[in-house]
């Protein structure tokens, strides 16, 4: 995993971050804070977050998936973009790193649009599907254990509506997913969920090269 687009030498990175990015200086505190965090390398890279926020407003979301909340940042990117009456439902087992997202997304005014349930996400979303919520959700993220992508995708699938999106990320996996000699079962299973997806009729596709691999599946 890595923390910016990969592929790019680090000056045109940087270019691209002086002429693009327009991060909210909340985020850029929560982005400073995990930076100091052992698993720092699970944030997701700020050009990444603020294309999720252009989908969001593209799709006129009003009710997300976020199903591996880390520290909060991709949370709170999504409800920073949505409409007030918007809401995330967000999916994480870890009190520690979930302590530092509830306290930003207090700072930013938004805690009462993420709705945080401390659960294996699988629990969750199998919970919002017995309760009726198949296919009323406009947005979900996923980035959380890669071993369960499939698992993760096939259940927001039943919870997004025809024509909502599903973005996953991690997809190229630092480069590793093209390197045959590479097989490690973390990296065997992201290229087959990736071979996967693209198999799937049930969805448009696109895996745009952004951070580190952004998979975006729309729903027929």
């Amino acid at each position: 995993m890595i923390k910016q687009t990969i592929g790019l030498e680090q000056k045109v990175y940087d270019y691209l971050l002086s002429i693009s990015l327009r991060e909210p200086e909340i985020l850029t505190q929560l982005r400073q804070e995990t930076a100091q965090l052992p698993g720092a390398i699970m944030q997701i890279s700020p050009e990444q977050g603020q294309f999720m926020a252009l989908l969001i407003k593209l799709l006129g979301a009003k009710k997300t998936l976020d199903i591996g909340v880390f520290t909060g940042y991709s949370s709170l990117v999504v409800a920073l973009a949505l409409p007030t009456d918007g809401k995330v439902i967000a999916c994480d087992i870890n009190l520690e790193s979930t302590a530092i997202a509830r306290r930003y997304w207090e700072k930013a005014g938004v805690e009462d649009q993420i709705d945080l349930r401390i659960a294996p996400a699988l629990e969750t979303l199998d919970e919002l599907i017995a309760t009726g919520e198949t296919e009323s959700f406009d947005f979900a993220f996923i980035d959380a254990d890669k071993g369960n992508y499939e698992n993760y995708y096939e259940r927001s699938l039943k919870l997004i509506r025809p024509g909502g999106l599903i973005a996953i990320d991690n997809v190229l996996w630092s480069g590793k997913v093209a390197d045959p000699e590479i097989q490690d079962n973390k990296t065997q299973k992201i290229r087959d969920f990736n071979q996967l997806l693209h198999q799937d009729a049930r969805i448009n596709l696109s895996l745009v090269p952004i951070a580190d691999g952004l998979t975006l599946a729309m729903k027929k």
